[in-house]
C-alpha cells in the first residue's frame, strides 16, 4: 500500500502544477473545459476500426504540455496508470472479432486487434486531455467552471468533495499500512481474513475523519457552497480565440482523415 501511495498520492502534484502562471493557466476555466469536452467527444466518436485518423489529435495534449510548461514524464506516468483499465476493456476483442480488415503481405490482421489498439489510443488521448486539464486549471476551478456552465451546484460540490476524499482515503491507507508493517516486523503477505479486516478499518477511519472535516466546515459557516480562493476570471477575447480555433481544428480533423489525405497527396505527387 505504501507503493500505491507513492504513485497515487502523486496526484497532489496536479494541484501544484495548476498554480503556475503561463498563458494557458491564465485562461478562463470555462474555455479549457469546453475545448477539452469537444476534444473528448470528437475522439470517442470515431469508428472502432479507426486509428490513423485519431493520431493528429495528439497535437492538443502536446501543445498544452509545451505551452503550460508541464513535465512530460509526470503526465506520461499518469496516463500509464489508466492504460491497464483500457486494455482490460479491449482484451477480448481479438477473440470475438476475427474479421480480416487489413492485410500486410501474407499476414491477416483481425478487426479485434485493430479495435483493441483503437481503444488504447482513445484512452491515451482522453486521459491525457483530462489530466492536462486538471494540471493547467485545478480541479476546484473545473468544478466552478462546470457550475457556471449550468451544472447543478450540488453536483459540482459533490465532485469537489469526492476529489478531496480520495486524498483522505489514501492518507489513512498509508497510516494503516505503516502501522501493520510495524506490528508485523515487515513480513510480506496478507491473507484474505486480515485483508478484509484491514479494508474495513480503513473505511471506518476515513469515514470518521470525513465527519470531523464536515463538522469543522459547518463550524466555519459552510452552507453548501464552496467559495473559490482563486482570482476571478472572465471569458474574454483570448478565451474565445482559444476555444474557437481548437474546436474548429477538432471538427476538421474529425471530418477529414489527415494522414490519409497526406498519404494520397504524397503518393500522387510521386507518380
Amino acid at each position: 500500500m505504501l507503493a500505491i501511495n507513492g504513485s497515487f498520492l502523486d496526484f497532489k502534484q496536479l494541484d501544484l502544477l495548476a498554480l503556475r502562471q503561463t498563458a494557458v493557466h491564465r485562461l478562463d476555466p470555462r474555455a479549457k473545459v469546453l475545448t477539452t469536452l469537444c476534444f473528448i467527444v470528437c475522439v470517442v466518436s470515431f469508428d472502432k476500426y479507426q486509428i490513423s485518423a485519431m493520431l493528429p489529435f495528439l497535437i492538443y495534449p502536446v501543445a498544452l504540455i509545451a505551452v503550460g510548461d508541464l513535465p512530460p514524464g509526470y503526465i506520461l506516468r499518469k496516463i500509464l496508470f489508466v492504460l491497464p483499465f483500457a486494455l482490460l476493456v479491449g482484451l477480448f476483442n481479438p477473440i470475438f472479432d476475427r474479421q480480416v480488415v487489413l492485410q500486410i503481405g501474407p499476414l491477416d490482421i483481425w478487426g479485434g486487434w485493430v479495435s483493441c489498439l483503437s481503444i488504447l489510443l482513445r484512452a491515451i488521448l482522453t486521459a491525457s486531455a483530462a489530466i492536462i486539464l486538471v494540471a493547467i486549471t485545478g480541479f476546484p476551478a473545473i468544478c466552478e467552471a462546470l457550475e457556471k456552465l449550468k451544472m447543478p451546484q450540488a453536483f459540482a460540490v459533490q465532485l469537489q468533495f469526492l476529489y478531496r476524499y480520495i486524498f483522505v482515503l489514501t492518507d489513512e491507507g498509508v497510516r494503516t499500512a505503516r502501522a501493520r508493517q510495524i506490528r508485523t516486523f515487515g513480513r510480506r503477505g496478507l491473507d484474505l481474513r486480515h485483508f478484509s479486516s484491514l479494508v474495513g478499518h480503513l473505511l471506518l477511519r476515513t469515514w470518521e475523519r470525513a465527519e470531523r472535516i464536515h463538522m469543522a466546515m459547518l463550524a466555519r459557516g459552510f452552507s453548501g457552497e464552496v467559495h473559490s480562493t482563486r482570482r476571478q476570471s472572465h471569458f474574454g477575447k483570448p478565451e474565445l480565440i482559444f476555444t474557437v480555433c481548437w474546436v474548429a481544428l477538432f471538427i476538421l480533423l474529425r471530418l477529414y482523415n489527415a494522414p490519409q489525405l497526406l498519404g494520397s497527396l504524397f503518393t500522387g505527387s510521386m507518380q
